[in-house]
């Protein structure tokens, strides 16, 4: 509306106001001369007088008209700016809510581990192409978020940080044979080394290694992480499937469904620092 000033329509518009103006007042002079009582001439004048008149009427109704259309459009903008103030804040309140939500189902594991600093973050693509089931998620170092990392769900271990970018990372996941995590039975205190298998993966399942042939970890027994390296102590794992002997050696391993459902990750907690933090993929 702000070019309308500026456009062809609005130069004639303001010619014919002008030279309604001029007729208007020769008009009104002529008429002043000649009443409508003088005869034919003050009656033409009267009528023309008159059809001036509604003419300058009709102008003068139009700009009002476009002066009142002017600041509706400006009360409309005006609105539409605080309807986007309002959305963005509701936005801002949503993340603040799902962020305390996601906080407060952390709350044990703080409660536990006052020393964790935690930033929470969410999945925003799978590698579809890795069979290990790594994903992208939304935050990195800008976030003070770096490689080797921890990250957990409310329930257990996800995997760690293995690449790094300003605003997203990637997240390898205990399924990969690029782990090699200690892990302790829960029950027994029985210890070993969890670490990805293909085959296993493919099942969404992983293994732990290295058990004495004496350990007593039996069906359903909960394997934790042992500490001392990049994931703390005490996180959880997943559970005992089923243990077997290994075929070139009297150890023993056992197979483990991971705590965490891979398929079902949407929101993840990244542990950026804990005390005894280490340094190396493995434990």
């Amino acid at each position: 509306m702000r070019f309308f000033f500026r456009s062809q329509k609005f130069k004639i518009i303001l010619t014919v106001t002008c030279a309604v103006l001029i007729m208007a007042l020769i008009t009104a002079i002529v008429g002043s001369a000649f009443s409508p009582q003088n005869g034919i001439l003050g009656a033409a004048t009267s009528s023309i007088t008159k059809f001036f008149n509604d003419v300058s009427n009709e102008v003068g109704s139009f700009f009002k008209k476009f002066e009142s259309n002017n600041e509706l459009i400006e009360e409309n903008l005006a609105l539409k700016q605080k309807v986007n103030e309002l959305t963005s804040n509701l936005m801002d309140f949503e993340k603040a809510k799902q962020e305390n939500e996601m906080y407060e189902k952390y709350y044990g594991i703080k409660e536990h581990n006052t020393d964790f600093i935690m930033e929470p973050a969410m999945l925003i693509s799978r590698n579809s192409n890795d069979p290990y089931g790594s994903f992208n998620i939304n935050k990195g170092s800008l976030h003070g978020v770096a490689i080797n990392d921890p990250v957990i769900t409310e329930a257990g271990l996800v995997g760690y940080i293995s690449e790094v970018n300003p605003s997203y990372s990637k997240v390898t996941t205990i399924l990969d044979t690029a782990i090699s995590c200690g892990g302790l039975d829960r029950r027994t205190r029985d210890a070993g080394i969890v670490s990805g298998e293909l085959s296993l993966a493919e099942q969404g399942k992983t293994r732990l290694n290295n058990l004495l042939r004496s350990s007593s970890v039996a069906t359903g027994d909960y394997i934790v992480t042992s500490g001392g390296g990049v994931f703390p102590e005490g996180l959880v794992i997943g559970t005992v499937d089923s243990v077997h002997n290994e075929s070139y050696s009297t150890a023993l391993y056992g197979i483990i469904t991971p705590i965490v459902d891979f398929n079902e990750l949407r929101d993840v907690m990244v542990i950026t620092y804990f005390t005894g933090q280490g340094n190396a993929t493995g434990e």
